[in-house]
């Protein structure tokens, strides 16, 4: 039997997992995906994820592909295989896709979203989602500091420490910061981001908006390529990759 690749689109509730990748002393999102798909397929299956979300991040538009000789239709996958997940990982998405198609190497971008709770007291129904800050946060100020992330840039001072990356050029063509009562919104979106890169942008935005930092912190980071003059990196939990990419959207080719 000749074999075929499935695309998976995967939503995930990231609190009770060690991240997406496997690990050999923790549970993944990956493992338990995997051995799911594998007692369904009766074959050891390996899927191959867009991201390595770390511990506590979310997703709602995860895409990873596997290889089977499975005969089971492609857009059924989701419907066998959510049957035998737990209640915080879903398939939201199945379909089979040509042999080329790589969940990794063929994206052309991904969108990350940021959530932040500002009110004196933090929240109960929030508390895996949104990141609390006990100081308001002054959202026109922080969208105002997000603009200098447009374009194509430099984001070596973005990257935590221990990424061996060699190339830090990254293009961003959204960055925006939106509030709904006392949830403040950032959405990022661009052709790829270094390790810990939305969540370090994440920080020094609240840190900007509490007036923790002054403003211009990020224009002077991409600048100087210092670590130092950003803020602290924002907790996983706040954090979910929203989509990605393999056609660029309209905004890339504006910016």
């Amino acid at each position: 039997m000749s074999m075929r690749r499935i695309h998976l689109i995967v939503e995930y509730d990231g609190t009770n997992y060690a991240g997406w990748q496997r690990q050999a002393n923790a549970l993944a999102v990956q493992q338990v995906i995997e051995e799911a798909l594998s007692k369904l397929t009766r074959e050891r299956i390996v899927i191959h994820g867009a991201s390595r979300t770390d511990a506590g991040v979310h997703a709602l538009g995860q895409s990873c592909h596997f290889d089977t000789e499975s005969r089971i239709p492609g857009e059924k996958f989701s419907y066998a295989v959510n049957t035998m997940l737990p209640p915080d990982i879903r398939i939201r998405f199945s379909e089979e896709v040509s042999p080329d198609f790589h969940a990794r190497f063929s994206t052309k971008g991904k969108r990350y979203r940021y959530l932040f709770y500002d009110d004196h007291h933090a929240g109960a129904l929030n508390r895996f989602t949104h990141a609390h800050c006990i100081y308001p946060l002054n959202d026109r100020l922080m969208q105002k500091e997000a603009d200098a992330l447009i374009g194509t840039h430099d984001f070596a001072a973005f990257a935590a420490s221990g990424s061996v990356v060699k190339d830090t050029v990254r293009k961003i063509w959204k960055a925006e910061v939106t509030r709904q009562g006392h949830d403040v919104q950032l959405i990022v979106e661009g052709n790829g981001f270094l390790y810990n890169m939305v969540r370090i942008i994440a920080g020094t935005l609240r840190d900007v908006g509490s007036g923790k930092l002054e403003p211009g912190a990020l224009k002077k980071a991409i600048e100087t390529g210092d670590r130092l003059d950003l803020g602290v990196t924002a907790p996983a939990h706040g954090l979910t990759l929203m989509e990605v990419f393999y056609e660029l959207p309209k905004e890339a080719n504006m910016s």
